[in-house]
């Protein structure tokens, strides 16, 4: 295994130890919406989204199919900042920051349903800006040690 990951760099992380948990929280999110995308017969988007697809039946699951291999992608390497490369949660806090920002800009500005019906996602993604941003506070300043 030493030859596709680097050792753990846990020892010289810094932050506050909740940032970490609360990393794990989000790949946790990340990883299970992935694979409800990737792997439910209609990725989610009829039973979990209750979107009306009408004609374009094929196109939304292989959309949703899509952000699921995307999901799953970032998900496992947010996993491995988690488990072994903790120095990083800033960076991968900041990843979230950015995603989610742009995800709830898209969902509540940019470009809102025009039905108005909005999928779980849409209320969840500013909640985790927000808190991303605490705990990306909390994981750039050094803890005292005891």
């Amino acid at each position: 295994m030493s030859n596709f990951l680097p050792p753990s760099t846990n020892g010289d992380y810094t932050g506050a130890r909740s940032a970490v948990w609360f990393l794990g929280l989000v790949t946790l999110l990340t990883i299970g919406p992935g694979l409800i995308h990737s792997f439910l017969p209609d990725g989610g988007a009829g039973v979990i989204a209750g979107l009306n697809m009408g004609d374009k039946r094929d196109l939304v699951i292989g959309t949703f199919r899509w952000e699921g291999a995307t999901q799953l992608a970032l998900g496992v390497c947010m996993l491995a900042v988690v488990l072994r490369y903790q120095p990083l949660t800033p960076l991968f806090l900041a990843a979230v920051i950015v995603e989610r920002g742009l995800m709830s800009l898209q969902a509540w500005v940019i470009a809102p349903p025009a039905d108005g019906h909005h999928p779980p996602e849409h209320f969840g993604s500013p909640v985790t800006v927000v808190l991303a941003l605490v705990f990306l506070a909390l994981s750039l300043r050094p803890r005292a040690r005891a």
